[in-house]
């Protein structure tokens, strides 16, 4: 997910997104630890695109939020 794309999406958007992704985290590291998973850079990719949405969203809600 690019910077852009995130700066897009609404706050709504950017928590529904949070969940969804954190889901599919779970999923895949159940995946790696039964070793199911064959692209680890995809785990690794979801864990940066959930960072880059969530500094977004502290961003724009400031630290008290």
């Amino acid at each position: 997910m690019k910077p852009q794309e995130v700066r897009d999406l609404s706050l709504d958007q950017i928590g529904d997104r949070i969940r969804n992704f954190s889901r599919d985290a779970m999923n895949l590291r159940f995946e790696q630890a039964t070793g199911q998973l064959k692209n680890t850079a995809q785990l690794r990719a979801l864990r940066r695109d959930i960072a880059r949405l969530k500094t977004e969203r502290r961003q724009r809600v400031g630290k008290g939020g």
